[in-house]
């Protein structure tokens, strides 16, 4: 069996089953116990996710209910495991026992985690593979159509988080590759999901920057400049001025007065965050 949050919440039977799993509390019970799965989940903080700080007299008979019916789920449908094999009582709370790999969310973290040590050893082919793997797991929001309270709003809040961190390797893996014209399709995307987030703005601007379309890229830091001060009242990072600079001075900066006879240091060798530091 696996079990999949990183869209909606389903569980795929051996016999390769899709079945959907209702966004009812019962389903946030399950939902919570798999982000956090092998692991002891007290039932204070299962009372927390279903009703936070207004918990109703009943609250800890009603999540035993929701316990019971989960198993019962179970039982229908894992061939030869009982619920409360999979689903067990652990005091303080419960635990669901399923194979950390059969958890979509787990594998996921794991992928990253691969992707990053293998573009630190200088294999950015096989990063790439990792990388490209993990990203293909999401099938929309993680947690998708559910209501979700504190403690699960945290986990989403983490995954997206570990999300936008694949992006960046994956991105950074092109970067190494050369391959700047792939990149700025996807930089695009990015730039109008997530309008507030310099990182991308710079990268597609160097993508530009680097397949020849410089005007392009100057337009591409003024977007970023009217967004930020629409939305923020603030001015472009300094590292990013000084990217804009550079793309104005075919990639020379202004303190940088190399020694005569010596030709100036391209800087778009390096990554921008890089530069920023050397400047």
């Amino acid at each position: 069996m696996k079990f999949n949050v990183l869209g909606a919440l389903e569980m795929v039977t051996d016999d390769g089953r899709s079945l959907e799993l209702n966004t009812s509390k019962t389903g946030q019970v399950i939902a919570l116990l798999l982000v956090r799965c092998r692991e002891t989940v007290g039932s204070d903080t299962l009372l927390e996710e279903l009703w936070g700080q207004r918990l109703p007299r009943s609250a800890r008979t009603t999540l035993q209910t929701y316990v019971y019916h989960a198993r019962q789920m179970f039982d229908r449908e894992l061939s030869g495991q009982a619920g409360h094999e999979v689903l067990v009582t652990r005091p303080p709370g419960y635990a669901i026992l399923a194979d950390e790999e059969c958890v979509d969310t787990k594998r996921f973290e794991r992928l990253v985690r691969e992707g990053k040590v293998l573009l630190d050893a200088g294999r950015p082919e096989d990063a790439m593979a990792r990388l490209d793997e993990a990203l293909a797991m999401w099938r929309g929001p993680a947690f998708s159509g559910m209501t979700l309270g504190r403690v699960l709003s945290a986990h989403l809040t983490h995954l997206c988080e570990v999300r936008i961190r694949a992006i960046n390797l994956r991105i950074e893996v092109l970067r190494r590759l050369g391959f700047y014209q792939e990149l700025v399709p996807e930089l695009s995307s990015l730039v109008a999901f997530h309008p507030l987030n310099e990182h991308f703005h710079a990268q597609l601007i160097e993508a530009l920057y680097k397949t020849g379309r410089r005007a392009d890229a100057l337009q591409a830091y003024q977007q970023l400049r009217t967004v930020l001060d629409r939305e923020l009242g603030v001015e472009p990072a300094p590292e990013i001025r000084r990217l804009q600079y550079e793309v104005l001075n075919h990639g020379r900066y202004e303190e940088e007065r190399p020694a005569r006879g010596v030709a100036p240091r391209d800087r778009f060798d390096e990554p921008w965050h890089l530069r920023a530091k050397a400047g």
